[in-house]
């Protein structure tokens, strides 16, 4: 049987500099996602041209668009590279180039050409839950995240807040407080 075998990890975007290659509808998308999950991320993306919602979003964000077609000497002072482009053979050239450099790419729609995935992201205040088909489907992890949205309570924020305040009220080492918030929280989960 076929598992996905991503690890997920939580990334402080504003502290990385991710390049956007391309400014078509894909490469909009792709912004709108990180900064709808990461607004202070720091972005610069790379084309000839741009739509129009691209600009706009550049305006209220901090994305720096550069007008020009990729070279590898864009890649030199970012973190992550997310290939847009319209064009497959650029989008495998700018993997390789990633590969020599050890920077983790996404080619948009290419799993086999990713580091990484761009999965589906629901937010409630300090929760976020992340949903990855190992790039099977997007339009699954889409599903589940509206499906996720809907049933995570708006109130969650409030009592992982709250949990925090009373974990530092706990006495004890490391294991004791874990044990006691453990207890704590496990009606959270327990089967009606």
């Amino acid at each position: 049987m076929e598992r996905n075998n991503l690890y997920p990890i939580f990334l402080k975007a504003k502290n990385l500099n991710v390049l956007i290659v391309g400014g078509g509808f894909v490469a909009e998308e792709k912004l709108t996602f990180l900064l709808k999950s990461s607004p202070d991320a720091n972005v610069t993306m790379v084309s000839p041209e741009y739509r129009e919602g691209t600009l706009k979003i550049a305006k209220t964000s901090n994305v720096n668009l550069v007008d020009d077609i990729y070279k590898e000497d864009y890649l030199q002072s970012n973190h992550m590279v997310i290939a847009t482009t319209n064009q497959p053979e650029v989008n495998i050239k700018i993997y390789k180039d990633c590969r020599k450099q050890n920077k983790l790419v996404n080619v948009a729609d290419n799993p086999p050409y990713c580091d990484f995935y761009m999965g589906g992201i629901v937010t409630k205040g300090n929760v976020k839950v992340a949903i990855s088909t190992n790039g099977k489907s997007p339009t699954t992890a889409k599903r589940l995240r509206q499906f996720f949205e809907d049933v995570i309570p708006e109130n969650i924020d409030d009592l992982v807040k709250n949990l925090n305040v009373y974990k530092k009220t706990i006495k004890g080492d490391f294991e004791e407080k874990v044990e006691k918030l453990n207890e704590f929280t496990k009606g959270l989960v327990e089967k009606l």
